[in-house]
């Protein structure tokens, strides 16, 4: 019996992490994280930088990447829920702008050419298993040309659903810190728990 609960548990963690999950989510409307609201460190970041080339991971429906294109970058999103993309295309076309969506998976942005100044991440990074994290990393330092801002939003490690979620500095350390200088870290909560906001910059 234990061991079917734990097989349970560990399919329903593959499935929630899964593009099958995240799109059930999208479907049901259970996506707490689709706030429609560009978050005030990412404006912040938009007041005081010059406009250029911008990626968007895990994009969601696009409400950051159509903030990013209002105000002149040149963007591009992404994200592995199919619904998400189709909302966020619909979201620029109605606004008029051209952004770039893939219905694609972060680990492997072979599709993408060219260097990006700069790259956002609003919780995808930390959901990510051991070894999708280190395929990310190399895609994102292929993508980064020299000085791009690097721009990330991730819990730190909490229960979650009898396991645990999320990344530490340490590990953000060690797994980007060779090709990206932390410039800034701001240590928040969510929901009573733990969560950081990071700004890198490449070398």
């Amino acid at each position: 019996m234990e061991r079917n609960v734990s097989l349970w548990r560990s399919w329903r963690e593959r499935f929630n992490r899964s593009r099958w999950g995240f799109e059930w989510r999208y479907w049901r409307g259970r996506t707490p994280w689709d706030t429609q609201i560009t978050p005030p460190e990412v404006m912040e970041f938009i007041a005081r930088t010059p406009p250029g080339r911008a990626l968007d991971l895990g994009c969601g429906t696009g409400t950051n990447a159509v903030t990013l294109a209002r105000h002149g970058w040149q963007v591009t999103g992404v994200d592995f829920a199919p619904k998400a993309i189709r909302a966020a295309r619909r979201k620029a076309a109605a606004q008029g702008l051209e952004i770039s969506f893939h219905a694609a998976d972060v680990t492997d942005l072979r599709m993408l050419t060219g260097l990006y100044d700069y790259v956002l991440d609003i919780g995808c990074l930390f959901v990510l298993r051991e070894a999708d994290r280190v395929k990310y990393a190399q895609g994102l330092s292929r993508l980064t040309r020299p000085q791009a801002w690097y721009m990330l939003y991730a819990w730190l490690p909490r229960p979650w659903k009898g396991g645990f979620m999320g990344i530490s500095p340490e590990e953000l350390e060690s797994l980007i810190g060779g090709q990206f200088m932390k410039v800034r870290q701001v240590i928040g909560e969510e929901r009573g728990f733990p969560s950081a906001w990071y700004w890198f910059r490449r070398r």
